[in-house]
């Protein structure tokens, strides 16, 4: 689904109108109903890790704990699963200092303890932050629906425990547009600043939302499992995919396929991450591209 700079669609693919569950792409919107409900970060590092998938790594896991540190909270309180750090030397390092799993490592725990302090702010509880009906999830859903234009419609529960608003892709796509569009200073517009200006708190070492943030000026862009991505450019073209087998191998080509598309400037970077290499034996014996005039625009 490819939106112009005045929300028309220019292309578009598939089933762009039933929502589906856009997983770790809504983080950006949620980090929005944050805000709103009074979730304040210390600095911009703090937001960042709020909006993230991150890979567990030493940054990451510090700002995770700045945030529960300062609203008084405890590492246990989050509810988000125990796990190991994404990045492969993270996790050594905690697999070789007997750490184990924990549930900082989890690669939503930044936006976990931006819920609690929510919570904490708002003075409710904090034991039940993920049931559907606290107040804090109200507010997150309230918020998604507002932010896409979405008709409300049955949560899912998300990896991390929290619930999942569906949405189209035609939404989000629209959603997306909206942050980097509002006015500066808005919940919207500090979201979509940070997300831009700190690609590795919201992601990390290799992850390809580093690679894609970095390669182009300018771009909002969050991906979520199952092959989910959502893009804005800054006058308000935006963009929202799914691979509909849920593989993420296909996901780097199509966005960069798309960004070329909306004429972004061709770059090495981007030109390599629109073709993929298939490795055997360690040698490249494929590529993974696009098929050749996939969303023809001008």
């Amino acid at each position: 689904m490819l939106l112009g700079p005045d929300g028309d669609v220019l292309d578009q693919l598939g089933e762009v109108h039933t929502p589906i569950y856009p997983r770790s792409t809504n983080k950006p919107m949620q980090a929005v109903a944050l805000l709103r409900a009074g979730f304040e970060p210390a600095d911009e590092a703090e937001l960042a890790i709020a909006t993230a998938s991150h890979q567990g790594e030493p940054r990451h896991v510090e700002q995770v704990r700045r945030i529960l540190d300062r609203y008084g909270l405890a590492e246990g309180q989050l509810l988000c699963p125990a796990d190991l750090p994404g990045e492969p030397l993270a996790r050594a390092a905690a697999l070789t200092g007997k750490r184990g799993p924990r549930p900082v490592y989890m690669n939503c725990s930044g936006k976990h303890a931006a819920m609690l302090a929510a919570c904490v702010v708002n003075d409710w509880p904090t034991e039940d932050y993920l049931d559907a009906a606290h107040p804090l999830q109200r507010v997150v859903a309230d918020t998604l629906i507002e932010l896409a234009g979405e008709p409300e419609s049955e949560l899912g529960i998300d990896g991390c425990g929290a619930p999942i608003v569906p949405v189209s892709l035609v939404n989000l796509a629209r959603a997306f547009a909206r942050l980097v569009t509002s006015a500066p200073g808005t919940p919207e517009r500090r979201v979509a600043d940070t997300v831009r200006a700190q690609p590795y708190l919201v992601s990390g070492t290799d992850a390809g939302d580093l690679a894609l943030l970095s390669a182009v000026d300018g771009l909002l862009g969050k991906s979520g499992a199952d092959g989910v991505y959502a893009g804005a450019l800054p006058d308000g073209t935006a963009f929202a995919l799914k691979v509909d087998d849920g593989a993420d191998r296909a996901r780097l080509p199509l966005v960069a396929t798309i960004l070329l598309r909306l004429g972004v400037p061709d770059s090495e970077t981007l030109a390599e991450l629109a073709s993929q290499p298939v490795l055997g034996g360690g040698a490249r014996v494929g590529t993974i591209r696009s098929v050749p005039g996939l969303f023809p625009l001008g």
